[in-house]
């Protein structure tokens, strides 16, 4: 039987703003380059980053906690202007703070 990947807990955080505005760029960032630039992608980078900030806020450091969150948050939003959807971004925030951390996004080391 393999072994489960460990949980990934996320440093406190120094200043959640700050992390909030670089999530918030680098997932715009990837979400231009992934397909093609839309306006949409500014306003769904801004609402991942907002829900990012406020579970960091609430004390929130387990990686896997906060793409719940905003897997859940990001139902309600709407995708029908958008090639993407809430687990696609979820997914992409768990990769762009992995590679933050100097973490394998495909092996968790």
């Amino acid at each position: 039987m393999t072994e489960p990947i460990p949980p990934i807990t996320l440093p406190p955080p120094q200043n959640p703003i700050l992390e909030g505005e670089w999530l918030q760029q680098r997932l715009h960032q990837w979400l231009d380059e992934e397909f093609i630039p839309e306006a949409i992608n500014q306003t769904i980078a801004n609402r991942a980053a907002q829900i990012f900030v406020r579970q960091r806020m609430e004390g929130e450091n387990d990686l896997g906690s906060l793409v719940i969150a905003i897997v859940t948050e990001m139902q309600s939003f709407d995708f029908s202007k958008s090639f993407y959807g809430e687990f696609a971004i979820a997914n992409a925030v768990s990769d762009l703070l992995l590679e933050s951390l100097g973490i394998d996004k495909c092996c968790g080391q």
